[in-house]
């Protein structure tokens, strides 16, 4: 009998896969999002040492006071162009993008979008 796979199991499928590929180096990190119900949050990641660099997400003080809402696209590019400044502040210019299984649309999309507008090049 085969297993049903809701939609969060089959992204983690999708996510597992692809990070058999996708890599961050200390010259190039990754940046990954999460996306839940409520928030989205961006983290650059360094996985030859195991740490993140940098975070930003919908929860973050400075963009909670912009915030209507932290589940639309506006919210995702914010955060996308808030994880761009900072990777720039700290010298950070070229990431690998990491989008965790989730279709490249919607907010991930605009997440991606708000980063490339901050400067960063993936």
């Amino acid at each position: 009998m085969q297993k049903k796979f809701n939609r969060n199991e089959a992204r983690k499928f999708r996510h597992k896969r692809v990070r058999k590929k996708i890599y961050g180096t200390p010259e190039r990190p990754r940046l990954n999002v999460f996306r839940s119900n409520n928030h989205i949050y961006a983290q650059i990641i360094d996985d030859t040492n195991g740490h993140t660099l940098i975070s930003a997400s919908t929860l973050d003080k400075e963009l909670k006071e912009k915030l209507s809402s932290t589940q639309n696209k506006e919210a995702a590019r914010l955060v996308g162009e808030l994880v761009g400044k900072r990777a720039l502040e700290k010298g950070i210019e070229q990431v690998v993008f990491d989008r965790a299984g989730y279709l490249y649309h919607g907010r991930v999309k605009e997440l991606a979008e708000g980063a490339r507008e901050a400067g960063l090049k993936f």
